[in-house]
């Protein structure tokens, strides 16, 4: 029986799911099976894997396209590891991140359930580095993810198994940041270590971000509602959520929901500056709060200075 069971969930994306399964073969740690959930991709992944001759490697398909959440949980189901890593199939591990991690939570008691590292985000069309992300927060560590998502892609993360024995798998219900759901309840029945390394390459690209904004609409509503009186215990933070999803409801054209949960914003959290602003802008019309949005990029990454926020990142 392998000691981590590496879970990667794909769909459409045969031209990164190579360089991601690669970059397990390659780790220094070497005791692990690799699952390849396809969600029924309509591309050429199935060739991928064809030509992958590795016995450690198991493929499985999905007839219909279900989600991540449910090819997440079906790679787990089909797992036999003591330890649970995800990768996502467009982003890569640096060799020695699997050995880091197992030998940490194997000095660790058995209330740590999980650890995360860091990760560096690049354009992948220019090599770009945009940003590095170290993590710090380790311990009891729920308190923190109330504020945000201070673990991030799921592709850092190596679990125990009974960590998901004890919490469930990932909601499908949930049709986003379903992974940022799972942390929340690994995290009130288990603490966190980190590794502060980035030992993730977390890949920015064309077919990355999502362009459905309903579909974030929905995510972000349902997760006030499942976690909306636990994030309230944190002001600022409740603020900029309603504040993103205000954005939203702006970019889908709905000004006055979004009027209405920018207000809200204000409400919970009067001190917020970009509250204020964007306020404003919502008495335009839907397209032309899109254009000074986009022209005021600058004026808000200097607010962000004075009230720093973090947004929460979309990976599909």
């Amino acid at each position: 029986m392998p000691a981590v069971s590496v879970i990667i969930p794909t769909y459409n994306r045969a031209e990164f799911l190579r360089l991601a399964i690669t970059s397990v073969l390659n780790q220094t740690f070497q005791d692990f099976e690799i699952i390849v959930v396809d969600d029924a991709s309509e591309d050429h992944t199935h060739e991928v894997m064809n030509n992958l001759n590795d016995k450690r490697i198991k493929y499985i398909r999905h007839e219909v396209n279900k989600r991540v959440s449910a090819a997440r949980n079906t790679g787990v189901l089909n797992s036999s590891g003591d330890y649970i890593a995800f990768l996502d199939d467009d982003d890569e591990w640096l060799p020695g991140k699997l050995q880091i991690q197992v030998a940490l939570l194997e000095d660790s008691t058995s209330t740590f359930g999980g650890v995360y590292t860091g990760f560096v985000h690049i354009d992948r069309s220019t090599g770009r580095i945009l940003e590095q992300v170290v993590p710090e927060r380790r311990g009891n560590i729920y308190n923190d993810l109330l504020k945000d998502n201070c673990i991030g892609t799921p592709s850092t993360v190596l679990l125990r198994r009974q960590c998901l024995d004890r919490v469930g798998l990932f909601d499908e219900s949930i049709e986003f940041w379903e992974d940022y759901d799972l942390w929340i309840r690994v995290s009130k029945e288990f603490h966190f270590e980190c590794v502060p390394e980035c030992l993730v390459k977390y890949w920015f690209h064309g077919n990355q971000l999502s362009t459905n904004i309903e579909l974030m609409i929905r995510a972000l509503e349902a997760q006030i509602r499942k976690y909306g009186e636990s994030f309230s215990l944190h002001r600022k933070y409740c603020s900029d959520r309603y504040l993103s999803l205000a954005v939203l409801y702006c970019y889908a054209g709905n000004i006055g929901k979004a009027r209405e949960t920018f207000s809200k914003a204000i409400k919970i959290y009067p001190l917020g500056i970009r509250n204020y602003f964007y306020l404003c802008l919502a008495f335009l019309s839907g397209s032309n709060f899109k254009k000074v949005n986009s022209a005021k990029e600058t004026f808000t990454l200097m607010l962000r200075r004075f009230s720093p926020f973090r947004p929460l990142r979309v990976k599909m």
